[in-house]
């Protein structure tokens, strides 16, 4: 077993022991850097409740494996390296699908069912020369794209790749641009979703040209990407709460939900006499944005980065200042169950007398659980569409 000291500074946040049993079925496992077979049976993986380990099977998941199921595409062999991109746990791999499998999920609440399950995941591509790649789509179009790059970059020459989403993830407009290419794909429809496959082509010049979307300037001081949120303007809420950030502020402070670093970066610009600054994200990449972007912008200020899913992951630090901006979207409806979790989180990481600030949407009830996690709480300020909010422990 690889000790915690052994990995990158940038992951000691995101590590914790697996202590649980192996299951018993022919999974590629990974144990802090060690490969493990058990019986040699093809793996499966199923899950039978929804919480935060063991999600339900989505239906773009059974899409995406249906061409191996069906025999329409031969399943890859045993020796094969397969790349899964956007990998979510759920998944049950067909007989006679051998390859070794090598996950990639940078949202951490996804990573860590995966790793409840034992399947070998990390949150960034790891090697190249792949034999083939599996691309499970989202919402958003700019990842969606940027996946398939991704895997163009990382597959031999004539290897497999196959995409598969549901109607909400946009993927038939996603196969007719990838068809524009000029690429020989074939597909099929199912669960309500669609899976196409394709060979990687010699000559990926055009792919990558016209799908790679360039990172974003914001107002010539911050830098992110599509998939992040608001990754093309500062959020009207975070705004708002940036403008009541204290002038003063001299303790340990920590940005739960930062994003790409917007309110740490304002934070520690109104307050530079900050002794330090956390910052808590579930989006790797968004992380990695934000890591960025306060070096530019906050060199001398001391900075943390944690890749932490809030919701069910401990907070160890205490700070004196928690500031946020939880996300409330699970679909289409506004769910406020996140963002009460991460409240009750940044109670648990205050100290004495230490404060909250939070911007919310009007309509989010946030409130009681304020009153019941706080000693303090109340309104600072609101517009027509947030409210900023405090409260002292």
């Amino acid at each position: 077993m690889t000790a915690l000291n052994d990995y990158p500074p940038h992951q000691e946040a995101c590590c914790f022991a697996l202590s649980s049993p192996l299951p018993a079925c022919g999974v590629r496992v990974r144990v802090w850097g060690s490969t493990q077979y058990d019986d040699g049976a093809y793996p499966t993986v199923e899950t039978h409740s929804h919480d935060e380990t063991t999600p339900m099977s989505r239906d773009a998941l059974k899409t995406l494996f249906h061409p191996f199921a069906s025999g329409t595409v031969e399943a890859p062999g045993e020796g094969q390296r397969f790349l899964f991109l956007g990998a979510e746990a759920g998944f049950s791999l067909p007989n006679g699908f051998a390859a070794a499998l090598s996950a990639v999920q940078g949202f951490r609440p996804f990573y860590r069912q995966l790793q409840a399950q034992r399947i070998e995941v990390t949150p960034e591509i790891e090697g190249g020369d792949y034999d083939g790649a599996l691309v499970l789509c989202t919402k958003h179009k700019g990842e969606n794209e940027a996946s398939i790059v991704k895997a163009l970059q990382h597959v031999k020459t004539g290897g497999l790749i196959v995409v598969a989403g549901g109607k909400e993830d946009g993927i038939q407009p996603l196969r007719k641009r990838i068809e524009g290419f000029g690429i020989d794909l074939e597909y099929m429809p199912k669960y309500h979703g669609v899976a196409f496959w394709f060979a990687r082509p010699a000559d990926i010049s055009a792919l990558n040209e016209q799908l790679v979307k360039p990172a974003v300037s914001i107002e010539g001081r911050f830098t992110a990407a599509p998939g992040m949120f608001s990754h093309e303007r500062i959020d009207e809420g975070s705004e708002l709460l940036a403008s009541r950030l204290p002038t003063d502020f001299s303790g340990d402070a920590a940005d739960f939900g930062a994003g790409w670093g917007y309110l740490s970066v304002e934070l520690a610009t109104k307050s530079p006499r900050i002794a330090r600054i956390d910052l808590y994200e579930a989006n790797y990449e968004a992380l990695e944005a934000a890591r960025a972007n306060l070096l530019q912008n906050c060199p001398k200020v001391a900075q943390r980065f944690f890749w932490h899913d809030l919701a069910s992951e401990p907070v160890k630090d205490k700070y004196d200042l928690i500031i946020m901006n939880p996300p409330f979207h699970e679909g289409h409806a506004a769910d406020p169950s996140l963002g009460q979790a991460m409240i009750k989180a940044a109670s648990s990481a205050l100290r004495s007398g230490g404060r909250l600030m939070l911007v919310a949407n009007r309509g989010l009830p946030y409130e009681p659980v304020l009153t019941e996690n706080f000693r303090e709480s109340g309104e600072t300020c609101r517009n027509a569409r947030f409210k900023v909010l405090w409260a002292k422990k």
